[in-house]
C-alpha cells in the first residue's frame, strides 16, 4: 500500500504565471496553459478547425516582426486587437474557413506570457472547457505529474481559469494514480464545486467577464464554456504548437 501512494503522480495548480518559480513540482512534470478568457479556447477552437501550427509569442513587438512574412498574426492587448494584427484574441475568428491549413503568429495579454515563462520546464499543452475530457484522459495516460498553470490576468489571480483548473484537477484525482498535498487544487476544487451547475451564472462575478462585456467582447461567454466539443490537445513542439494526434 505504501508503494502504491508513494508511485502516484501529482496535480499541483499555479494560479498565475508570477508564481510559477515556486511551483513545488520539480520533476517529471507536464505543465496545462489555462486562458479560458480567451487564449486557451481559442487555439483549441484553431485546432479543431484544422489550422496547421500556432507560433505563440510573447511579446506584440516580435509578432509585428512576423508582418509580411505570409503568416496570419492574431495580437490583442487589454482585450483589443492590435494594429497590425489581421484578427485579435475571439475564438470565433479562429473557427473561420480562411485560417484551415494555415501557421498563426498569436500574442496575447496573458496566455502567450504563461507559455513562454514556463515552456522550458516541462511538456506543455493547452487546455480549455472545449477540450477537457480528451485532455484528462490524455493526461492519466501520460504518467506524469501535472502542474496546471493559470494565466491568470497581469499576474493576478482570476476566477475563470481557477474554475476550469478546479475542474481538471477533479477529473484526475478521481483517477486513483493522481493525488495532491496542494492547497491550491483545495481550492480549485472548492471554486469548481460552487460553479459547476451553472458555470455562466457563476461567471458573472468574474473581472474580465466584465471587462469583455464593456468592450463588447462578450459574445464568446458561452462558446468559451462549452464542455467537450473537441478531442484536440495542442502541444508545444519547438516554437508552434501543434495537435499531438498529428505527432
Amino acid at each position: 500500500m505504501l508503494n502504491n501512494i508513494t508511485n502516484k503522480k501529482t496535480v499541483e495548480i499555479c494560479f498565475s504565471p508570477k508564481l510559477f518559480p515556486y511551483i513545488l513540482t520539480k520533476n517529471n512534470y507536464i505543465i496545462v496553459i489555462v486562458d479560458i478568457l480567451r487564449a486557451t479556447t481559442s487555439i483549441c477552437a484553431a485546432f479543431d478547425n484544422n489550422v496547421q501550427e500556432i507560433i505563440p509569442v510573447a511579446k506584440p513587438e516580435n509578432a509585428k516582426k512576423y508582418k509580411g512574412t505570409g503568416y496570419l498574426i492574431a495580437a490583442e492587448r487589454d482585450g483589443k486587437k492590435l494594429d497590425f494584427a489581421d484578427f485579435g484574441n475571439s475564438p470565433f475568428y479562429f473557427r473561420k474557413k480562411q485560417v484551415r491549413g494555415k501557421t498563426i503568429v498569436y500574442s496575447t495579454t496573458n496566455g502567450t506570457n504563461a507559455i513562454e515563462c514556463s515552456k522550458h520546464y516541462g511538456t506543455i499543452v493547452i487546455g480549455s472547457f472545449l477540450n477537457i475530457k480528451a485532455l484528462s484522459d490524455w493526461l492519466i495516460k501520460q504518467n506524469k505529474n501535472v502542474v496546471i498553470l493559470c494565466s491568470g490576468w497581469k499576474d493576478k489571480f482570476n476566477l475563470e481559469d481557477s474554475v476550469f483548473a478546479g475542474a481538471l484537477a477533479e477529473d484526475l484525482l478521481n483517477n486513483k494514480n493522481f493525488k495532491s498535498d496542494c492547497d491550491s487544487v483545495t481550492a480549485a476544487l472548492d471554486i469548481w464545486l460552487l460553479a459547476k451547475n451553472n458555470l455562466l451564472e457563476y461567471i458573472e462575478k468574474s473581472s474580465h467577464r466584465h471587462r469583455l462585456k464593456k468592450m463588447v467582447l462578450d459574445d464568446v461567454l458561452e462558446y468559451c464554456f462549452t464542455l467537450n466539443s473537441t478531442n484536440v490537445i495542442p502541444i508545444l513542439k519547438g516554437n508552434a504548437l501543434i495537435d499531438c494526434s498529428k505527432i
